[in-house]
């Protein structure tokens, strides 16, 4: 595999965190760092908890273990790492996030599923019928985090052109954000060119829920997935459940696909009522123009949305999802 190359922006990044870990010359190394190689840039492929799949500049795996003061490790993360014997190393930093996706855990504490994301696609499907509810809270938080989100049709070979046009007319209030929306079939290969060269030079998350053919795109566009499970596999000492965590893989036409099984849908976690406005770009251009500075966009004489949505330019849909979610989160106390 050949060695994996680093941006300019991300040489820099990576440059000025071991710069100023040289820096610290003064302090007394610590005991369990004595014997650890030079300090090398790499790039988190998969989380196993305390321990995290490296790839180095080289293409290498490398499995280490992870400083307790580093937190939760993302798929996706820089990190500087060092060798600390014959079977791997240890993560000893990690470069500042550009973006980071996380969901709730058990304990409704944010958790990292994936970091320096660029985009987030999502993947529908006629069957199963797809949620409106779902995509929007999908844009939420993409949103949230400040990347770019992608709509993708899938099973376009069981449409004909009837259903076609009213799914299309579903997904208009989409279109009118500028979401880009892309008809694609894993079956036929329809419209996966398109997908790639979107994919291309950026790092991209696939999330769709069960049933959509994630799994089947995701196998078109990786014709070696199964080798680089087969590699994860070993390095782990896993076996097969590598599959069940964040996992990077490069495109063979270049950038990166993180493969994350576990997301089937968007929960708020720490999305917050600005990240929830952010998210509904139909609807926040009309915030702050009602009569009422407290207007709920519910019955208020002189409301700018309601106004809006009686002229067509909100779709009723998203202003009743917009609702559901805002009541979440101020139930939650997230109003800030």
């Amino acid at each position: 595999m050949a060695g994996r190359r680093l941006t300019q922006q991300q040489q820099g990044r990576i440059q000025r965190l071991q710069d100023r870990r040289r820096h610290r010359s003064d302090q007394a190394i610590p005991e369990d760092e004595a014997d650890l190689g030079p300090e090398q840039a790499g790039l988190a492929i998969t989380n196993h908890g305390a321990t995290v799949m490296v790839e180095d500049n080289e293409g290498r795996l490398q499995r280490c273990s992870v400083r307790q003061n580093l937190g939760r490790l993302a798929c996706g993360d820089q990190v500087i790492w060092q060798v600390s014997g014959p079977a791997g190393g240890v993560v000893t930093a990690v470069v500042e996030r550009r973006s980071l996706l996380t969901r709730p855990d058990f304990q409704g504490q944010p958790r990292p599923v994936a970091a320096n994301l660029d985009a987030v696609v999502v993947v529908l499907a006629p069957e199963p019928n797809f949620s409106g509810d779902l995509i929007d809270r999908y844009l939420v938080a993409i949103a949230a985090i400040g990347v770019q989100g992608l709509l993708v049709l899938n099973k376009h070979d069981l449409l004909d052109e009837a259903a076609l046009a009213s799914l299309l007319n579903r997904l208009e209030p989409y279109h009118r954000m500028a979401y880009p929306l892309l008809p694609v079939s894993s079956r036929t290969s329809y419209g996966l060119d398109d997908l790639r060269a979107w994919l291309r030079g950026r790092t991209s998350l696939l999330a769709g829920q069960s049933g959509v053919g994630k799994s089947s795109l995701i196998k078109a566009l990786l014709p070696d997935r199964d080798i680089r499970i087969q590699a994860l596999s070993a390095a782990t000492g896993h076996g097969a459940h590598t599959t069940s965590a964040s996992t990077l893989y490069h495109l063979p036409g270049g950038g990166d696909l993180i493969d994350t099984p576990g997301v089937r849908s968007f929960e708020l976690g720490e999305i917050r009522l600005r990240d929830l406005d952010r998210g509904f770009a139909d609807i926040a251009p009309y915030l702050g123009r009602c009569r009422f500075s407290d207007c709920r966009h519910l019955r208020e004489p002189d409301c700018a949305v309601q106004v809006a949505v009686k002229r067509g330019e909100i779709a009723l849909r998203r202003l009743d999802s917009y609702q559901q979610l805002r009541a979440a989160l101020e139930t939650a106390g997230k109003s800030g």
